[in-house]
């Protein structure tokens, strides 16, 4: 069984999350339940940045302390996400102890391994509070942020620690070319390629006389910069810098929104670099979630909440929409007619069409027992199914969840068409009970294993889906290899209700529990 350990980005506590939140995170926790079907040792970690000027301005507008405002954040986070059904495994916050002295022992290693890369020096520029960062040329257009063009630049001068990012340049080259350290998808690696190639630039590593933050290790007068902060949660929730921290670092994959590629890309293996640790294997930064043509972002306000998403269909069928239609690739648009039109298509009249049907037929037809019938791998259906399974899981690997949400409706395409081609209700009025068994076997076994192949992106649909099929095993026993030779003679199958309802908005609601 081997280790996967998997991040999400953690998120400013200055606002509630939307849906670009949504995907990350639904994203990030189809790519660990896959990994938990591959047969992975998988450890999930998510979690909150609390410390930033945008907390304590946020705070300030709420009437509260910052501790006071982080407190509610986390817990309005941490409910979206559950709700949202995210197995994580871990939850930190950069307020924590454990993360606070991951970080002081990190900057004393770098400080006792390469002194030179720590330095002091004034620095005046622009800084943005929503990226927390100050601004160059290329990421200011008519005189803001490109993230964040509702916000006014602060220009400030301060004497600060330096980190010196300037020196990492080459080696990041290296490692990125080689694909020891993977920055994905191409277009991503390609923009961090070049921005490495117009030469890094030392980064200062703390701020002045913040009354919420880090103290700097032997300054009072500084915190440390957020950024430097933040990252290190990766490997503070791995309980650095405890020696046992090695049994789940490196993380097997950071997966972050695409607008941090500078800080996650640059900045942290730098850190690690200097610090003498081994880097993450690999960085995914998906794109972002338009409405209307324009980034969904809390500075530019929220145009469909996540509460209103998850009421239109049900949390399962929101996670679906974002993988199959957004993407987790490339930007993409959120619509009230696409998603509905998803819903329907995919869901309602293939998907939950075909389990219907299926399990009805076995219930009429064999009182509910599913006919025993051999699995032959050289029959024209089972051939198709094994391709169709295959070409998901080489999609999964390659974290193309938008193709592999595609295969399993092929799947159920497929198996519906099936069932018009081999007509059971005249095989059944005819008599012909060997070939009826051996149908309905096939599409019982269908079911099951788009029970499991589901499970990713539709959670608690999956799981009732596996429950009406009666099967002496759980869900989460089942592993991808099992499904060429699933047996499934002898089950007691019982028709679910309506798994993907189209009687109007709210009503595909999930009723699943806190932790899948």
């Amino acid at each position: 069984m081997a280790k996967f350990y998997l991040t999400t980005a953690i998120d400013y506590s200055n606002g509630d999350p939307h849906l670009g939140h949504a995907l990350e995170k639904v994203g990030a926790d189809c790519i660990a339940r896959y990994r938990r079907l591959r047969g992975d040792q998988v450890h999930f970690l998510m979690g909150m940045d609390e410390h930033s000027q945008s907390v304590i301005q946020a705070a300030e507008r709420g009437g509260v302390t910052p501790r006071e405002w982080v407190d509610r954040m986390t817990t309005t986070f941490a409910d979206y996400w559950r709700r949202l059904l995210c197995s994580n495994d871990d939850w930190i916050r950069t307020t924590e102890p454990r993360h606070i002295r991951a970080v002081v022992a990190l900057l004393e290693r770098i400080q006792q391994r390469r002194a030179d890369d720590l330095f002091v020096a004034d620095y005046e520029g622009l800084y943005c509070t929503g990226c927390e960062e100050f601004k160059q040329g290329a990421q200011i257009v008519n005189g803001r942020c490109i993230e964040h063009p509702t916000l006014d630049l602060v220009a400030t001068k301060e004497r600060n620690h330096f980190f010196r990012l300037s020196a990492y340049g080459p080696r990041l080259l290296e490692l990125i070319g080689s694909g020891a350290f993977r920055v994905e998808p191409a277009i991503r690696r390609n923009e961090v390629v070049r921005l490495i190639e117009a030469g890094l630039q030392d980064v200062s590593i703390s701020r002045q006389r913040l009354p919420w933050g880090i103290p700097f290790p032997g300054d009072a007068e500084q915190t440390v910069y957020v950024w430097f902060d933040a990252v290190t949660n990766y490997l503070s929730a791995t309980g650095f810098p405890d020696p046992r921290y090695e049994r789940l670092w490196p993380a097997d994959l950071h997966v972050i929104g695409k607008g941090i590629t500078r800080f996650h890309c640059t900045l942290w293996p730098a850190m690690l670099l200097a610090a003498g640790i081994e880097l993450p294997r690999q960085v995914w930064a998906h794109g972002y979630v338009h409405w209307e043509g324009a980034k969904m972002s809390k500075t530019a306000g929220v145009a469909v909440s996540v509460d209103t998403a998850i009421a239109r269909h049900g949390a399962d069928a929101l996670r679906y929409f974002l993988l199959r239609e957004v993407g987790f690739e490339n930007d993409g648009n959120f619509t009230w007619e696409r998603f509905d039109a998803r819903y329907t298509a995919d869901l309602a009249d293939t998907l939950g069409n075909l389990v219907s049907r299926s399990l009805s037929m076995v219930d009429r037809y064999r009182q509910g027992v599913v006919p025993t019938d051999a699995v032959r791998a050289d029959a024209p259906f089972e051939r198709g199914a094994r391709d169709t399974i295959a070409a998901y899981a080489r999609a999964m690997d390659a974290l193309a969840l938008q193709e592999g949400a595609a295969r399993i409706i092929e799947l159920a395409s497929r198996a519906n068409r099936y069932v018009e081609e081999t007509a059971p209700w005249k095989l059944a009025k005819a008599k012909r009970d060997a070939e009826l068994d051996g149908v309905l076997a096939h599409l019982v076994r269908t079911v099951a294993r788009l029970a499991v192949l589901s499970a990713p992106f539709v959670p608690a649909k999956a799981a009732l889906m596996w429950t009406a099929l009666g099967a002496p095993q759980a869900l989460g026993d089942v592993h991808l290899e099992d499904l060429a030779d699933l047996a499934v003679g002898g089950w007691h199958v019982s028709p679910p209700p309506p798994l993907f309802p189209k009687d109007g908005p709210g009503e595909g609601r999930s009723l699943m529990p806190e932790k899948a």
